[in-house]
């Protein structure tokens, strides 16, 4: 079963099939013990009532058990005789003694023996004159489970035990049922209504449950088509439908949306990085090959100097292209404690041939840790002198100093700035503010690109501000290793 929606109505029918089961075993069983709790008190009742009679010295075939018809009766001396028992009896199980035929002394007989009475005196009478009177046990009647043969039908009972004492100290046992008919008939018929009313309502739970499912599904059905026809498409501009709901589905759409936009500015971003390096490339291996046809056919003509520069400029650019391909592949830096202002003053140490000196201010007592790729760090340096190089007028200096838990390295120069409105741009591949600079003066466009995806990877930021001097201040900030 694939489906979403099936699962769904399955799960929801079998939880609910389970918990009306548990609901439905649970109230029968309450009920049952209700009923018998109820079948109890009317055995306690009508023993009671037997047993009262023979407290009062009622002899055994005057006890009124004319209306036990459907309370069975049964009466036992202390030594578990039958002594009387109901009209119609003629079968008891669970009861006091098996037999239903009083013994033939007792039944002709009252409670008490002739002549034997409370004072002695045989009258029958206590010292008052007055009728002798026993007493019923006050204890909870013992319950029992049997079943009795009454006037030919059998059926099953729960009998209460209640214990009577005459007045001459004779303690006689009375057994009472009552019957569990209406109780197994409420049972089953309980029982019935609610199979007979099961089937309907599993039926209507998975019904709802189909319904409401594929009415919350149907957006993800939309999501789906739409992503099918982008895929097949390859149009990463197109956007998956977003339901007007604030549910998990609508920002299931939201997400999705956010990705293709990212997505689409990512495979447009590749695009412009291939075309613009195929562009770039373009040129020194155009001009590059001019020069080796006009050798290969005038070897006198051979500018050695130019194709030399064409090929430094190609291996340059190539290993840009490498580094930043590199970048984009999640590569992470290697993690060696370094120190930066010693790697700065070795980096400015080997700009020899410079058109301006750079001015190194670095505390020499001072120690900037920062831990990182030490050749991914010096490229970022020599990136962000060269672009001073470039753009200076008579000054390139280099500061470093704590900041902010971290180290920050400045470039500044003297040149014409930055404009605030491109202080982002600059950061893109192959963006050159000054169109009319030639190629050769101006770089590829992928230094600083370089330089601020080097710094994201170490944890750090790089910004442009503008400098004290007037031109450009770029700041490297790096967090201190440990």
């Amino acid at each position: 079963m694939r489906s979403v929606r099936a699962q769904a109505t399955l799960g929801a029918t079998l939880v609910v099939a389970v918990a009306l089961a548990a609901a439905g075993i649970a109230l029968l069983l309450v009920l049952r013990a209700n009923l018998i709790g109820q079948a109890d008190l009317q055995a306690e009742v009508a023993a009671r009532e037997v047993a009262g009679q023979l407290a009062l010295d009622t002899p055994y075939d005057a006890l009124d058990l004319d209306d036990e018809e459907d309370h069975p009766v049964q009466v036992t001396d202390e030594e578990g005789r039958v002594v009387a028992v109901s009209p119609g009896l003629t079968a008891i199980t669970g009861a006091g003694a098996p037999g239903v035929t009083p013994v033939p002394s007792a039944s002709a007989g009252a409670t008490a023996p002739p002549g034997d009475d409370d004072d002695g005196d045989g009258d029958g009478q206590d010292d008052g004159g007055r009728p002798g009177r026993g007493e019923v046990a006050g204890d909870d009647p013992e319950i029992s489970e049997g079943s009795a043969t009454v006037d030919g039908r059998k059926a099953d009972y729960r009998f209460a035990a209640v214990e009577a004492t005459t007045s001459t100290g004779v303690t006689l046992t009375v057994y009472a049922g009552a019957p569990l008919t209406d109780e197994r008939e409420t049972v089953n018929t309980v029982r019935g209504a609610m199979l007979a009313g099961l089937l309907p309502m599993l039926a209507v739970v998975a019904g709802v449950t189909w319904l409401v499912t594929r009415r919350a599904l149907r957006p993800v059905e939309g999501i789906r088509s739409e992503m099918a026809a982008i895929t097949a498409s390859e149009d990463l501009a197109r956007r998956v439908p977003e339901p007007a709901s604030r549910d998990e589905i609508a920002r299931l759409a939201r997400t999705t949306n956010e990705t293709l936009t990212v997505l689409e500015a990512s495979v447009e971003r590749q695009r412009r990085f291939v075309a613009d390096a195929s562009h770039e490339l373009r040129s020194p291996i155009a001009s590059l090959r001019t020069q080796l046809e006009v050798a290969a056919a005038h070897p006198e003509l051979l500018d050695v100097p130019g194709a030399v520069a064409d090929t430094v400029r190609l291996q340059v650019l190539a290993a840009d292209l490498l580094l930043l391909a590199r970048l984009d592949a999640g590569e992470k830096p290697q993690s060696t404690v370094l120190e930066l202002g010693a790697l700065v003053r070795e980096e400015v140490s080997q700009r020899t041939g410079d058109r301006i000196a750079v001015a190194v201010r670095a505390p020499e007592d001072a120690a900037f840790e920062v831990s990182g790729s030490r050749g991914q760090l010096a490229r970022v340096i020599g990136n962000l002198l060269d672009n001073a190089e470039r753009h200076a007028e008579s000054l390139v200096a280099v500061s470093i100093a704590a900041e902010a838990g971290g180290v920050c390295v400045e470039v500044r120069d003297d040149g014409a700035g930055v404009p605030e409105d491109e202080r982002e741009r600059i950061f893109e591949r192959f963006v050159r503010l000054d169109d009319a600079r030639s190629r050769d003066d101006g770089g590829a466009g992928l230094g600083l690109a370089i330089a601020r995806d080097v710094a994201s990877r170490h944890g750090g930021t790089l910004t442009v501000h503008r400098a004290t001097e007037g031109g450009a201040a770029f700041r490297l900030w790096l967090p201190r290793s440990g």
